[in-house]
């Protein structure tokens, strides 16, 4: 049986949010306030410790988590921006001390938390190689013996001797993530920061985490892409407003965290809940089907859609997106790309649009609208995932073969 290589008991953490301080009415006063600022920063550092529950200068990242990670597993963190899991990260980092509670953590950490944390702007990308290895307590002899293949993964050894300052970001995180995954650390924890780079060197960092826990080191995960997540994580923790939501298996966890994310829209009609403050938007947007939010394949998809305006325009946008159950977008469609023109007046206005036999192959997706100008230059409302249908298995070909979703999400008939 595994050991447990972190154990995380009742963590939290909270952060003082900043109250605007009295300006002082007179010369005198503002003289005074000057003169007396180290005495009041010194103390407000040393209270920043002494918190209680009801002050509402706190804010609280994370509160009252507890989970424990074995050795060789492959963790993912989930929620939204601001649910605490770059905290969390921060905290198991040791680049932050938390507030309350406790970490055990057995082994070596190597962290990629935000583009260029823990490198020297000034220092060569080789010297911030030497520099990270030896902050991870490595010898020069182990350091020397990865330097080719850090340098070759990165892909930027034309520029390993100019300083990082000179690098863009793309370049800044491919070396950032090369370090990190080829010091030997017992932990590999990785943010979002992947993100910053482009899709081949995406794919290169999740074979390489792969590789890694594949040789029994752990690895935490975090990131909004849930196709990455679902393929990389044997378990997931989903946090949101600094607690944990659920811990447990990961296809079990995403689907929820999606259907969490979803929330009203699990439907085929969205409607607006009072009136907006906005010159465009949305009123209602409504899927018109036989069976509610079940879909045939080849079906016709007509969206009904009133939108409230309280100006004239006739190069006004429809933006539909549609995306799979792991939130992953398949395809943007403008109305304008098919010379397809609304003439927008005061009031409510409304407009239809149909996807002409649809093509998905059976499984759960969601579309989301936009309304905009100039291709998203100018965006006066957005509905995110506020249609849900599900596509049904069906003999579309007429051949006695049912299509199923394990073939992916759209067909094409073949001639």
């Amino acid at each position: 049986m595994s050991r447990t290589i972190i154990q995380v008991e009742h963590l939290s953490k909270a952060y003082r949010v900043g109250v605007e301080e009295r300006k002082a009415d007179t010369l005198a006063g503002a003289f005074w306030q000057a003169l007396t600022a180290p005495v009041r920063n010194f103390r407000n550092l040393r209270n920043l410790r002494n918190v209680s529950e009801d002050e509402e200068t706190l804010f609280w990242a994370l509160r009252d988590v507890s989970f424990e990670v074995k050795e060789g597993e492959v963790l993912g963190i989930i929620g939204h921006n601001g649910a605490g899991k770059s905290t969390l990260l921060k905290i198991l980092s040791r680049i932050t001390e938390p507030t309350e509670g406790r970490i055990t953590i057995h082994g070596r950490v190597s962290s990629l938390l935000e583009v260029g944390t823990g490198f020297h702007p000034d220092l060569t990308g080789r010297e911030n190689i030497y520099m990270n290895g030896t902050i991870l307590g490595m010898r020069k002899k182990e350091i020397d013996s990865k330097l080719e293949e850090i340098i070759a993964f990165s892909g930027i050894s034309r520029h390993i001797d100019t300083p990082v300052k000179r690098y863009s970001s793309g370049m800044t995180v491919r070396l950032a993530f090369s370090v990190a995954a080829h010091l030997d650390p017992e932990i590999l924890v990785i943010d979002e920061v992947l993100a910053v780079g482009d899709m081949e060197f995406q794919k290169k960092c999740l074979g390489k985490m792969e590789s890694v826990a594949k040789q029994g080191r752990t690895v935490l995960f975090v990131s909004h892409n849930m196709t990455a997540v679902s393929n990389l994580c044997s378990r997931v923790i989903w946090l949101s407003k600094g607690c944990i939501l659920k811990n447990g298996s990961t296809s079990s966890v995403i689907s929820d965290y999606i259907k969490g994310v979803s929330g009203d829209a699990y439907s085929s009609v969205w409607r607006a809940s009072q009136m907006l403050d906005k010159k465009i938007y949305f009123k209602e947007v409504k899927l018109l089907t036989h069976s509610g939010d079940i879909v045939k394949m080849g079906e016709d998809l007509t969206f009904n859609l009133l939108v409230s305006s309280i100006i004239e325009s006739s190069s006004f946008q429809i933006c539909i997106q549609l995306f799979d159950s792991n939130l992953n977008r398949l395809t943007t469609l403008y109305n304008t790309d098919f010379n397809i023109n609304f003439n927008l007046l005061t009031g409510d206005n409304k407009f239809s649009l149909t996807i002409l036999n649809n093509n998905l192959l059976p499984g759960e997706y969601y579309f989301s609208f936009s309304a905009m100008y100039n291709y998203g230059a100018e965006i006066f409302d957005h509905l995110e995932k506020a249609i849900y249908i599900k596509v049904l298995p069906e003999d579309v070909t007429e051949t006695g073969i049912t299509l199923n979703g394990d073939r992916g999400n759209i067909w094409f008939r073949l001639k």
